[in-house]
């Protein structure tokens, strides 16, 4: 039973789940967080060790990887129930959770030197809010991921049947027009400091191949014609103050 706590955005409930997690099951879904995390440490690289505040990530996606290379990881929920997969750290006192409205995070500015936030802006509705908001308590960069229309994602709504038949619990999200995030961003003096498109094929395809080294070669082949920099989707971004 979800806790209700009010808050207006509340996505990671679902992908803090058991539920969710399955997406990622197998060697596939081994793979395709691979991809992630492996964007995700060479953005990092120029903060070693850094306090890092993960909003919505009780998936647990980048928990892991973060604290084995020595950083400082903090989660924020939307409820005490999105803390489950993360549960081990915590037993071992390896990270921190707590549950916040993270429109309205419990805490001052520049609080943490990074601040990431994956599976989540693509089910906001207050989009602007939230990245000011995870903007306000990193002290040096913001990393985020997103779905853009200029991708595979154009096609979504024609996938979503064959996506719900191979997933079973997919859900609708928004796609991003990337310039309208860079935009915001720099209304608010923060610019782009790096991108990455993840997958040219959509992710539901590679799902159905069940064959990592096969979405490798593709994808790998994809990277070098430059498909993914400017069709890859879901895009991770960092973003610096100016």
């Amino acid at each position: 039973m979800a806790i209700d706590n009010g808050f207006p955005e509340t996505a990671d409930i679902e992908t803090s789940s058991e539920d969710y997690a399955t997406r990622f099951a197998g060697k596939i879904g081994q793979w395709l967080l691979r991809v992630q995390e492996e964007a995700t440490l060479r953005m990092l690289e120029p903060y070693p060790q850094a306090k890092i505040l993960d909003v919505g990530g009780g998936h647990g996606q980048l928990t892991g990887a973060l604290i084995e290379r020595g950083y400082e990881v903090t989660v924020l929920g939307s409820s005490e129930e999105c803390k489950v997969r993360i549960q081990k750290y915590l037993d071992s006192e390896q990270c921190a959770f707590q549950v916040g409205n993270v429109l309205d995070m419990p805490y001052p500015d520049g609080a943490f030197d990074v601040v990431i936030s994956y599976r989540f802006l693509a089910h906001v509705t207050q989009w602007q809010q939230f990245l000011k908001e995870l903007a306000r308590v990193a002290s040096k960069a913001v990393i985020v991921d997103y779905p853009t229309v200029r991708s595979s994602n154009a096609i979504a709504p024609y996938l979503f049947k064959f996506k719900k038949g191979l997933e079973g619990n997919t859900r609708p999200f928004v796609c991003y027009q990337e310039k309208d995030i860079i935009d915001f961003y720099e209304s608010i003096n923060w610019v782009k400091d790096r991108r990455q498109g993840q997958f040219f094929l959509p992710m539901v395809l590679h799902r159905a191949l069940k064959k990592p080294e096969i979405s490798s070669v593709l994808e790998g082949t994809s990277q070098l014609l430059g498909l993914n920099y400017l069709f890859g989707s879901p895009v991770i971004a960092k973003f610096r103050k100016n």
